[in-house]
Parts: structure tokens; C-alpha cells; sequence
């Protein structure tokens, strides 16, 4: 085996010039961010301290061990039989857990890394000739890449993609069936060290639900949110507060954030299921808007559901199409009550919609 190695914006590094701090000098921010922590890793740092993405609150600091950082990557490479000598694609904030673990699954396989800035589309920073088999991206990222047939086709060579962070649309994954490329969506967050579960959306076997890696053990409160169990994790158990359905041994559908169920005259629901059928409603009538839904303060139902939505206001025959199409999908409480329109909706700095300071604009 070969000797891995880091390419950083076309700047190759060995991992001896990384020990040693030897190399080119970083320029860019993302440039000083994954250096530092490719020398930390290789210097043997054993606590590594990070923030949460703050999607679903305030971001807080968390200090993760080495030990529990090679765990989690030992079994994403075991689920995904990443090998020595296969070319990662870095693209992704390495401030953060899901840019963190990508260089921590590389160096605990020898694989080799290639790092470019994190953008819309990643593969207009690459050579065409340049061998990737494995990347993690955003859903943005893969809906920008499908968009282009020359990046669809080179993303049709990867061998794995891990695709996180936000829900992915029934129109992206429609358009991933053709792939050879196996694309998977992922569950996880910063205190499990990036996912604990993967769902295939394409391939000989696409799933409507997420499967457990090898290790992982996972039930529910009495809330019905979900619990998870893992060995590198430590002894106590996680306690999220997502709402799950449990089917088969270890799988499971998210159904949705319990800090997020809207209480709307005394009947529960779930914004994301509304969520759902408004993206995929939006995208049936040729939009590509983004929308969120939130509850806001009402006289006489206590909390009235909102569709929020990103851009200008639709044309009225627009919305009532729309409405239309929302009373058939959707039950009779779920409905938004209100459609609410926003120019450009506000971001964490991972690039998460931050919906708190979206209302608040």
C-alpha cells in the first residue's frame, strides 16, 4: 500500500509534511481548519472539542475522544468497505462533525484525501480526470451536481456518497435511481459523532427507512423519541428528541423533532410530515422554492400552522393551486393556515435553514 495523502485546493501534503508541519502554507480559512485538524489527528491529540450545528437550538461546545472518533469511523468503513488507497472527497466545513469525520474515516483506512472548498457544486473544483470513490455532501451539493449532466456523470463514478444534514426531496431521489453510485441518506448528529444509521435511496435495494450500523442498538422513550446505544459511544445512552417509528430490528423512519410539534387547538402536528408534502407539492407545480412550516401565535387556535416560504409571494392562482392540492394530501389540521413569504431565508454557518432567525427577519 501506497503511503496516503492529503490534496488540499490542488496542494498535495504527505502525511509526514502534515506531522512535521512541513508543506505549503495555508491561505483560505477552510485551508487553515483542515490542517489544523489533520495535525492534531496525526500529532495523536486524544480530545477534540467542536460545536453542535445549532439547526435545532443554540450551538454548544462538545469535546469528543479520539477513541470514540475511530469507533464510529471503524463502522462506517465496515458498512461501506471503504479500503486503503480509495480517494475521499473532503467538501464539507471541517469546523464541524460531518468534515471532522470524513478525514477521520481516511486516516483510520489509509485512504487518501482531496479537499476543496465547500461550494454548491464540489466537482467544479476538480480535475475531470481526478479518481473519487468516496465523498460525504448536503443535499444542496446534490441537487446542484444532478442539475449538470458532466458532474451527474462524474458523480456516477463514485463507488459511496453520504448525503446529510437536511431532508432530501422525492425529486432527488428519484433522479439517483439511474445511478450506479450508491447514494445514502444519513442519521446522526454531532454527540453520535456524525450517523448512526443509513438509509439507500437507490441501488438493487432503495429504503424507505433507516438501518442501524453493525453496534449501534436503538429504542424509545416514553416520549416515542428515539434512544441510541453504542459501545464507542460510552455506557449511558443517547436521548434524542426525535420522533421515530420503530419497524424491523434496528430500523426505524424519523418522523420528526418533538420541540417542534405544533399544539394547534389542542390537536399535535408534525411540521415535518407537512413539510414533506409542501416540498414535494411546490416541486410538482415546476418550484423550486424552499419552505419550512412553523407555528405562530393565534387568538383562537393557540398556535396556528404557517408555510413558510422562500422568495417572492406566488401568483394567486399560484396559491390556490397550491391549497388545492395541500386539502388532498394533507389532514384536515395539518393544512397551513397562513402562507407566509420570505426573499431569502437566514443559515447556521453549516448552511442548515435557521428558522428562528428566518421568522425573525
Amino acid at each position: 500500500m501506497t503511503n496516503p495523502w492529503l490534496q488540499l485546493n490542488g496542494k498535495t501534503y504527505s502525511y509526514t509534511q502534515l506531522k512535521l508541519s512541513d508543506g505549503p502554507a495555508p491561505v483560505t480559512d477552510f485551508e487553515k481548519s483542515t490542517l489544523a485538524f489533520c495535525r492534531a489527528w496525526i500529532g495523536g491529540q486524544e480530545h477534540f472539542s467542536l460545536s453542535t450545528s445549532g439547526s435545532t437550538g443554540l450551538p454548544k461546545p462538545i469535546t469528543l475522544r479520539r477513541e470514540q472518533m475511530e469507533g464510529s469511523a471503524r463502522l462506517t468503513a465496515a458498512a461501506l468497505d471503504l479500503k486503503p488507497g480509495y480517494h475521499a472527497l473532503l467538501c464539507l466545513d471541517p469546523r464541524y462533525i460531518a468534515g471532522q469525520m470524513m478525514l477521520v474515516r481516511s486516516f483510520v483506512t489509509g485512504m487518501n484525501v482531496i479537499a476543496v472548498e465547500p461550494s454548491a457544486n464540489p466537482f467544479d473544483s476538480l480535475q475531470p480526470d481526478l479518481k473519487i470513490d468516496f465523498a460525504a455532501i448536503v443535499p444542496y451539493q446534490l441537487q446542484t451536481i444532478l442539475d449538470s449532466v458532466s458532474d451527474k456523470n462524474s458523480l456516477n463514478k463514485l463507488k459511496a456518497v453520504l448525503v446529510g444534514g437536511a431532508a432530501i426531496s422525492a425529486k432527488v431521489k428519484t433522479l439517483l435511481h439511474p445511478l450506479h453510485c450508491l447514494v445514502y441518506s444519513t442519521y446522526g448528529m454531532t454527540e453520535t459523532l456524525s450517523h448512526i444509521a443509513l438509509q439507500a435511496l437507490n441501488g438493487p435495494s432503495p429504503q424507505d427507512y433507516f438501518q442501524v450500523l453493525p453496534g449501534i442498538t436503538i429504542g424509545t422513550d416514553a416520549r416515542g423519541c428515539l434512544t441510541i446505544a453504542a459501545g464507542y459511544l460510552g455506557k449511558d445512552d443517547i436521548i434524542t428528541n426525535d420522533l421515530v417509528e420503530l419497524l424491523g430490528p434496528g430500523q426505524f423512519k424519523w418522523l420528526g423533532r418533538l420541540d417542534r410539534v405544533i399544539n394547534s387547538g389542542g390537536v399535535k402536528v408534525i411540521p415535518e410530515k407537512i413539510e414533506k408534502a409542501c416540498e414535494e407539492i411546490i416541486e410538482e407545480l415546476g418550484l423550486a422554492n424552499r419552505c419550512f412550516v412553523a407555528g405562530l401565535p393565534d387568538d383562537r387556535l393557540g398556535t396556528r400552522v404557517v408555510l413558510v416560504v422562500e422568495g417572492q409571494p406566488f401568483s394567486e392562482s399560484m396559491k390556490r393551486d397550491l391549497y388545492t392540492r395541500m386539502e388532498k394530501a394533507l389532514g384536515k389540521y395539518e393544512v397551513p393556515k397562513e402562507m407566509k413569504f420570505i426573499p431569502r431565508f437566514a443559515e447556521t454557518s453549516s448552511q442548515k435553514v435557521d428558522r428562528n432567525a428566518t421568522l425573525n427577519r
